[in-house]
């Protein structure tokens, strides 16, 4: 008898998520079984962004955006009508009316353990309620899935110490991996005529827990020629940033550069010294695992989950202690060692492909095959 799984894939085209979501389906293409059937929920305009090569795979688009009240009533009709025997929700963000099988992936708990207020553009009393939600909504998930996937070791125990050890069963740690959009792409050579001098890079968003107004801060401190490149997307918090940088007249220091192109990416990631990464809170870290592809030294937060995930092989500071992030930079410039790294080892145990496979048990398993 044909099975049928759905899989929340409305986030394809943000970071983090959309890239996790990305490379999931990319990897299940390949695995897929006759006798399973998935049904790939996208937003409208998401169409077209993904196409599969098997023809067990069914597109279903929608209007119903994450966090939206369509959501609670428009998309839980859409997927009871297709009538699955279970769901993967890819993100805490769903119906929480639903009420057949399904599993989700929680990919940190931030939201919960670093409660500051300042990730949010709205006033404070709607901030309280859209949080009240989202812990409400969380544990719903928790409850009533039937498996929890999480991106590391370090995201299981946050989830056991916050909700306690009766939910230890249930919850799956599948590492992610190198996103496959960077692997072999050629860089974009032509940014070689703008950044031409040293550069180190941070790659990521920049909401709050991020830290990276910390980190220009720090950098302000720092005796070098070598520039500060900021890469991420463009946004209410990018110009907080930029809003810093100015402020701090550091323009000629430290360079915020928006850039949706994965050749621009490669760029960066072959030409740069180092990353830095000096975020308090990660589920997994992305940006970290596709230096270490690149053989990229990291110098970063020392928080578990970065342990986890690098081992040893990187340098590391507090990341709430500005002259902390200042002094470990600072000693790696003037060392002028600039050498690659090799991460082989630590690689091995960090795929994508490898995430599908261990996720497409966990679908069969609470399939009863």
């Amino acid at each position: 008898m044909v099975k049928k799984i759905g899989i929340d894939a409305r986030l394809i085209s943000q970071t983090g998520i959309g890239t996790y979501t990305r490379n999931l389906l990319y990897f299940l293409d390949q695995l897929s079984q006759n006798d399973i059937v998935f049904y790939i929920y996208l937003l409208e305009s998401e169409k077209e962004t993904f196409k599969f090569k098997g023809k067990n795979f069914i597109i279903r688009t929608t209007r119903s955006k994450w966090h939206s009240i369509n959501e609670q009533y428009a998309y839980l009709q859409e997927i009871n009508q297709d009538h699955l025997d279970l769901v993967h929700f890819t993100y805490f963000s769903y119906p929480f009316f639903y009420k057949k099988p399904f599993i989700a992936t929680i990919h940190d708990l931030t939201p919960l353990l670093l409660k500051t207020g300042r990730a949010s553009t709205k006033n404070p009393l709607i901030y309280q309620l859209k949080f009240q939600a989202f812990k409400y909504i969380l544990s719903k998930q928790l409850n009533e899935s039937k498996a929890i996937i999480t991106p590391s070791q370090s995201v299981k125990k946050q989830i056991l110490d916050y909700y306690g050890e009766n939910y230890k069963n249930k919850i799956y740690p599948i590492y992610e991996g190198v996103d496959m959009a960077i692997q072999d792409l050629n860089e974009n050579s032509s940014l070689m005529k703008q950044f031409n001098t040293k550069f180190m890079i941070y790659v990521g968003n920049f909401y709050p827990h991020k830290n990276v107004d910390r980190l220009i801060k720090a950098y302000s401190k720092i005796k070098t020629d070598v520039k500060l490149i900021l890469l991420g997307p463009v946004d209410y918090f990018s110009d907080s940033i930029n809003q810093l940088i100015n402020q701090m007249d550091l323009n000629k220091k430290v360079v915020l550069f928006s850039t949706n192109k994965k050749e621009d990416l490669v760029f960066f990631y072959k030409n740069a010294i180092s990353l830095v990464h000096p975020s308090l809170s990660e589920g997994f870290g992305l940006p970290i695992v596709d230096a270490m592809y690149f053989k990229l030294p990291i110098i970063a937060s020392k928080i578990p989950v970065f342990q986890e995930i690098i081992g040893e092989n990187y340098t590391s500071f507090d990341p709430t202690a500005e002259n902390d992030i200042t002094g470990k930079i600072q000693k790696y410039l003037d060392n002028k060692n600039y050498s690659k790294i090799d991460y082989s080892l630590r690689l091995q145990k960090l795929s994508f492909k490898k995430m599908a496979e261990e996720t497409f048990l966990i679908y069969k398993k609470n399939l009863g095959y």
